[in-house]
């Protein structure tokens, strides 16, 4: 008699949240964890670091969808880009990246330098093709080569190269979540939804903290 009251009382128990619905995003299956984690760059924060490249067709059309998902993002997210770098083609095209950075003009250089590549269809594969590019929109010629060659850029290339063999990606663009999670295309099934496994991630992060 008590086994079946306790048969029928399991019966009509609620289900648990973890037994109602299973996680939407999969290890191993949408997103792939980074081992050893990687250092952010501010621990207060939930960091989504973009991996990308400006002679990149895929991350030159995922670009609008990542400054409309920026709009709306928390205010613990902390939103990195990072050029990739594995060549000397892509070594200086991060040089740009961080040039612009320094000299306060990202937000008009960015999208040139995005446009000068798969718009244009323009290698900028040297100094002076950069330069001309920055004086174009704006930039003192001899501050954006003082710049471009300063130990600080170099430094930030460098660093930005050590990330991408850290978080080991294969391809841009990518995403890398609080350090631990790699979300690509492939595995998200697209790049809108690699914002979507991101949040989801996001989420996670904020649920262990």
């Amino acid at each position: 008699m008590r086994v079946l009251l306790a048969l029928a009382l399991f019966l009509v128990m609620p289900l648990s949240p973890v037994t109602q619905a299973a996680d939407p995003y999969v290890e191993g299956t949408h997103y792939l964890v980074v081992s050893p984690a990687q250092r952010t760059r501010d621990p207060a924060k939930i960091e989504v670091l973009e991996f990308f490249w400006y002679g990149c067709g895929h991350c030159f059309s995922f670009e609008p969808i990542v400054q409309q998902w920026k709009k709306t993002k928390a205010e613990d997210v902390d939103f990195v880009p990072s050029p990739a770098v594995w060549n000397k083609a892509m070594e200086i095209h991060a040089q740009a990246f961080y040039t612009a950075q320094a000299l306060g003009v990202l937000d008009v250089m960015h999208d040139a330098l995005f446009a000068a590549m798969n718009v244009e269809r323009k290698r900028l594969g040297s100094e002076d093709e950069i330069a001309a590019l920055f004086v174009k929109n704006g930039v003192d010629e001899a501050a954006f080569r003082n710049t471009f060659n300063s130990f600080g850029v170099g430094s930030q290339v460098r660093q930005a190269a050590s990330r991408a063999r850290g978080a080991r990606i294969s391809g841009t663009p990518e995403l890398m979540v609080a350090g631990k999670y790699r979300v690509t295309t492939r595995t998200a099934g697209g790049q809108a939804e690699m914002l979507k496994v991101a949040e989801f991630l996001i989420e996670k992060e904020r649920a262990g903290q």
